[in-house]
């Protein structure tokens, strides 16, 4: 699972456990070393599924030196936290709207004296300046990118006698010989508003407007969007949200009903042949012990193959406060946590795409599809995480999957979008 991309919300009390084996043993090295003299610094890094991973990490670097021992945070309120200006020494989190924030108000340092800044692919930490940012600092530096696309099952592919579709034609012919043959085409879980955000939204627009270049006008047209605007939600994103519609029917019949979990069983049982989900899919899927052969191809959205194109995020990026108390030793556990000895094996672990010039292609078959993409730069950030939360966009988009008007509902969008721009 993913925060920005997935069910990755609130820590639970069972994720909190979850981590509490590692988290504590980097507490106890913390509690041992500053008996001894070193300084402690917190790292905060609250993804569930690796918190247990970065707690032996915490755990690695407090015993592999004597300078510094590190307390493994992964409950700290981060928005309070800065207020009180007493943020945590070391981040390594999703990079999202949220954070950018940060990163707007100048609340994070510069890094870009660190060898390691020079290290990351001009691309992939563009993809940090999406977001608000502070001129002339290097304050984020993405540690793990995921790349979301539809997975697919191969053997009910080539059963079929199927091949990856390339064109939008290519992909309703699949979808139209599944359904004839009683295959349902694509599972979809739309009692989870998230799912069809992050899948279905965000990979047909991906796939015909260019994210980036939408939003920048948008902010610059801020409370003055509507109907008449150069773009706007209801304009530029009505002709992908129609043809996300023309989908819907290849979904399973009862998706309005069937959330996440759905889904991932589903697949394992290769009732579906497509699902519109990211890598951390596929680790609630394998639990169900099937033996699948599943692959990944980028959904296509036009008849020219060239505009194939994933979705990707800075599923974990480091960033060091300008209140942190350890700025040395924070920057000292960014170096070690950036070595590729470190690095790489995370990314291969999570199933995720590494964010150095020289990092390894992915092994796993079942992502490796899109490592040609990856490394030709032909990727988008999806166009729901540029949303504010105070905006309700997925249940908008919910309520569209749902057969709600769409042009009025993104007319709607444009006018939350208006009013927040606004109150600003």
């Amino acid at each position: 699972m993913s925060s920005s991309n997935g069910p990755r919300g609130p820590l639970t009390r069972r994720t909190l456990l979850a981590g509490a084996g590692g988290a504590l043993s980097a507490a106890a090295l913390a509690a041992c070393g500053s008996a001894s003299g070193s300084s402690q610094l917190t790292l905060y890094q609250s993804k569930p599924e690796a918190i247990p991973y970065f707690g032996q990490l915490a755990a690695d670097f407090s015993a592999s030196q004597e300078r510094f021992s590190v307390q493994h945070d992964i409950a700290t309120n981060l928005s309070a936290s800065f207020v009180r200006n007493s943020p945590p020494d070391l981040g390594c989190l999703n990079y999202n709207l949220e954070m950018g924030r940060f990163m707007e108000r100048g609340a994070l340092s510069d890094l870009s004296d660190l060898p390691e800044a020079a290290m990351i692919r001009e691309d992939v930490a563009d993809l940090a300046d999406w977001y608000p940012t502070y001129e002339g600092r290097t304050s984020v530096l993405p540690y793990s990118v995921t790349a979301a696309s539809v997975i697919y099952n191969r053997r009910l592919f080539e059963e079929h006698g199927l091949e990856v579709p390339t064109t939008w034609e290519e992909l309703l012919t699949v979808c139209e010989t599944l359904q004839a043959a009683d295959v349902i085409p694509i599972y979809g879980t739309f009692l989870d508003p998230w799912t069809i955000a992050q899948g279905l939204f965000d990979y047909t627009v991906g796939g015909m407007v260019d994210v980036r270049s939408f939003y920048q006008q948008m902010d610059e047209i801020g409370e003055d969007v509507g109907p008449d605007s150069e773009v706007s939600f209801q304009s530029t994103l009505l002709e992908p949200v129609q043809r996300m519609m023309e989908l819907v029917p290849y979904f399973n019949s009862d998706a309005p009903s069937r959330a996440y979990g759905d889904g991932n069983t589903a697949m394992a049982q290769e009732r579906a042949a497509m699902y519109f989900q990211g890598p951390w899919a596929f680790g609630e899927i394998e639990k169900a012990g099937s033996d699948l052969d599943l692959g990944t191809f980028p959904l296509p959205m036009t008849d020219d193959p060239a505009d194939l194109k994933v979705r990707v995020n800075i599923d974990l990026s480091l960033w060091i406060p300008e209140a942190a108390n350890e700025q040395e030793g924070a920057r000292e556990l960014l170096q070690y946590l950036m070595r590729p000895e470190v690095q790489d094996p995370y990314n291969a672990e999570f199933l995720a795409f590494g964010t150095t010039k020289d990092a390894p292609a992915v092994t796993d078959d079942r992502i490796a599809e899109m490592q040609q993409y990856y490394d030709e730069g032909r990727f988008y950030m999806g166009a729901s995480q540029f949303i504010p939360n105070s905006i309700p966009a997925q249940n908008y988009i919910q309520s569209i999957a749902g057969g709600a008007d769409a042009e009025q509902t993104l007319a709607r969008l444009d006018a939350d979008w208006a009013r927040l721009a606004f109150r600003e």
